[in-house]
């Protein structure tokens, strides 16, 4: 891995260790040595640390986590060309060899999920030797924990066993590090998450998007479900719950960031901030998750920009046929989430695409959005309760999470218990959660790619029209897909020639 300069506040302030060759490191450069002085340089630090989760969320999470499931599929446009990387992954067909790969996608993952670890390392690592509030101390402490458990998480989930990286590193030798036993990487996740939650304020005394209490304990649930350790779940559930910082927004499609207002909201436990404008914190996933192609009339309808333009290339998570038929008859979240537009130039006879609706606001700027993208809401701790409950035989007490859900989208209550309950509650994931990037993740970690992907794309091959393939005579899929249905990526080949272990 490589050393990677932190930057702060959007790319503005470098910080990096002194090379082994200096033993004076001049005041007029900023360094791990002469930066780390104050409170504010700490609050600088942290802020940094969260940057690297907006290209997560924008570039490379909903191709990994979300097209690489039976939710969402590619609308291919044979007027542009494949884009192998991004296909492979939609197509489970990414070519590795002896366990690496060359895929892009994957590899800046990789670096993004270390870039935080390397900067929350940095900032662990010198905390506790400068003075300042102990209030601001613990809270800053707190969210380095919480955002180094998370981009572990991410890793574990990904490739399974990683280098586990605890201090900073200086020198090249440091880099490499063998591979951890995914036991060991979730032990530290653990480990991180329990410390930042007595750190951490709640919600209600935090600064708007920092991470909290709450959304440090929520995700520590996370990681004790993958873990099938469901009484921890619920523990630490129970006060997010009874806490009061959270609700269910009435309305679906409100429980979403707008383009600038709405954010944080009453359901929102932890989402990456975006900010439209020219100062580099803006997002614009919602133009790389359109089909295409898509002319400016046809786009503004949606966007409500004043300078739309066409949009070429090939579209991305565009949602598939199978989730359109998950959604219940009398589900308000499937209009909430999924809406339609025609493709005049679209060569398929059927030029009407699906595309994701909920994260479609309107906004003055072409491909320039401040919509946030959500990594915990509130309905997610409720589903989490109602599985980690129902996996001990609490059923009664599960129906009651996973009811208040549902009613929320206009259904009637879930009555049944068992095995049947706990399927009930994996069919309403998918559909509450649909297009926020957790999809793979609960088809892998319950052992069902065998069960779920292989008919998936058995149905893609019969049927490819109905999958956006072009109606042509080459609008078919390519021979290797579905090839490759492992339950972790192959690890990056361009991060393989810089370590001895892998």
């Amino acid at each position: 891995m490589k050393k990677y300069i932190i930057v702060l506040l959007a790319a503005t302030l470098g910080l990096s260790g002194c090379d082994d060759f200096l033993t004076v490191v001049p005041e007029t450069e900023l360094s791990s040595t002469t930066f780390f002085k104050t409170e504010t340089d700490f609050v600088q630090a942290v802020n940094a640390a969260y940057a690297p989760l907006r290209s997560i969320v924008n570039d490379r999470a909903y191709r990994l986590a979300e097209m690489h499931s039976d939710n969402t599929y590619y609308g291919r446009n044979e007027l542009f060309g494949a884009v192998d990387p991004q296909e492979d992954l939609a197509d489970f067909s990414v070519a590795e060899a002896n366990g690496v790969t060359a895929n892009d996608n994957i590899l800046q993952q990789w670096r993004l999920d270390y870039r935080i670890i390397s900067r929350t390392n940095q900032i662990l690592a010198l905390i506790d030797e400068v003075e300042f509030d102990q209030d601001s101390k613990d809270n800053v402490k707190g969210q380095a924990l919480f955002l180094r458990a998370y981009a572990y998480f991410e890793l574990v989930r990904y490739f399974g066993k990683v280098p586990l990286h605890l201090t900073p590193v200086d020198t090249r030798e440091e880099a490499a590090l063998p591979l951890s036993e995914e036991a060991d990487v979730y032990a530290q996740i653990v480990a991180d998450l329990k410390t930042a939650v007595p750190l951490l304020p709640p919600k209600s005394q935090q600064e708007a998007g920092r991470v909290t209490s709450g959304a440090a304990r929520t995700l520590l649930a996370n990681v004790y479900i993958n873990q099938e350790q469901w009484l921890d779940a619920e523990e630490i559930l129970k006060p997010v719950v009874n806490s009061g910082e959270y609700s269910l927004i009435p309305n679906y499609a409100m429980a979403f960031s707008d383009n600038a207002g709405n954010k944080n909201n009453a359901e929102s436990v932890f989402e990456v901030q975006f900010l439209e404008g020219a100062a580099g914190l803006n997002g614009n996933f919602i133009y790389q998750m359109m089909p295409r192609p898509l002319l400016a009339e046809e786009l503004v309808e949606i966007t409500g920009t004043g300078n739309p333009q066409d949009l070429d290339g090939e579209g991305n998570n565009i949602p598939t046929p199978d989730i359109i038929a998950a959604y219940e008859e009398g589900d308000e979240r499937e209009e909430a989430s999924i809406g339609y537009v025609f493709l005049s130039n679209s060569a398929r006879d059927d030029k009407t695409y699906p595309y994701i609706k909920k994260y479609a606001k309107k906004h003055s700027q072409h491909n320039n959005t401040g919509t946030n993208f959500p990594i915990y809401r509130y309905s997610e701790v409720l589903l989490f309760m109602a599985e980690a409950l129902n996996e001990q035989g609490k059923d009664g007490e599960a129906r009651t999470y996973l009811n208040q859900v549902r009613d929320r989208a206009g259904l009637g209550p879930v009555n049944s218990s068992g095995t049947d309950l706990g399927e009930a509650i994996f069919r309403e994931r998918r559909v509450e959660l649909a297009f926020e990037n957790k999809r793979w993740f609960d088809i892998q970690r319950t052992d069902r790619i065998q069960e779920i992907i292989v008919p998936y794309g058995q149905r893609i091959v019969a049927n490819p029209l109905d999958y956006y393939y072009p109606s042509t005579e080459t609008g078919k899929p390519r021979p290797q897909v579905f090839t490759n249905l492992n339950k972790f990526y192959a690890l990056p080949a361009a991060e393989s020639d810089l370590s001895p272990y892998f």
